[in-house]
């Protein structure tokens, strides 16, 4: 039996489960908030070409618009002004979207905090339970916060300084784009960077240092608390847009279940 044949038989007789991890797309999706002067990413919106009528009797399908950074979703190098001259997302290899992830669990500290940033100790606390992080691999952190996911205020948490969401602290967000072997950063937020990380050296640096390294980020995850902490594969599948700085993505993993 090859590998892709036990891989067949592990997922049809449920040894291995698929977990999603992406948030349902539609026009409740909360979105990032600029302030002016800066541009705003349009929703999702769904526009009905036909549904079985007049327009097309034997069929139903719509025409949909939004911005490539809405929901779950993806962001290449070329999103950030030191990856510019880096992969748009049409150019990112398909190998480097099929990964090993690790799950950093911070759920309770960002209850408690929701400013919570995690350290390069925190990683290095739990590689020190886990083993390393993985060659080629993605870490994603988990905060608890797709359970707000249904609320966009909530999911934003602003006032009148800005928003309140956890992320990384800008030595971590250098450390894991320089010093490990690591593709990417997953979150459950709307952006990889914390939503304070507009007045961090430099500003939103989880953007700036892992975008800038060729490496990638996920946003607006989901599920994160079904994964173990070492052993899920992560398959990342945004749309091969040219040009595209980014997009939509159906995120999945592979967990082994005994």
């Amino acid at each position: 039996m090859t590998a892709l044949d036990s891989l067949v038989d592990a997922l049809a007789h449920g040894s291995v489960a698929v977990v999603d991890l992406t948030l349902p797309l539609s026009e409740r999706t909360p979105l990032l908030q600029l302030p002016e002067p800066f541009a705003n990413t349009p929703g999702f919106q769904l526009r009905e070409l036909s549904a079985y009528d007049d327009r097309g009797p034997a069929w139903y399908w719509n025409a949909f618009t939004g911005g490539e950074h809405v929901g779950t979703h993806f962001d290449a190098p070329v999103h950030w002004i030191t990856g510019r001259d880096g992969e748009d997302v049409s150019q990112v290899p398909p190998s480097r979207l099929i990964g090993p992830a690790v799950v950093i669990d911070k759920s309770t500290e960002a209850a408690a905090d929701p400013d919570y940033l995690l350290t390069v100790a925190d990683v290095e606390a739990f590689t020190a339970q886990h083993g390393p992080l993985p060659d080629g691999g993605w870490l994603l952190y988990r905060t608890g916060w797709d359970a707000r996911a249904d609320d966009q205020q909530a999911f934003l948490n602003a006032d009148e300084t800005g928003p309140h969401t956890p992320g990384f602290d800008p030595e971590c967000a250098r450390w894991l784009a320089d010093d490990t072997p690591l593709v990417g950063v997953g979150v459950e937020t709307v952006g990889t960077d914390a939503g304070t990380a507009h007045s961090f050296e430099p500003a939103f640096p989880c953007h700036s240092f892992m975008l800038g390294a060729g490496k990638y980020g996920l946003t607006q995850l989901a599920n994160l608390a079904q994964l173990p902490p070492t052993g899920a594969v992560l398959v990342a599948a945004p749309l091969r847009i040219v040009r595209g700085s980014g997009s939509p993505a159906r995120v999945l993993a592979l967990v082994g279940r005994s």
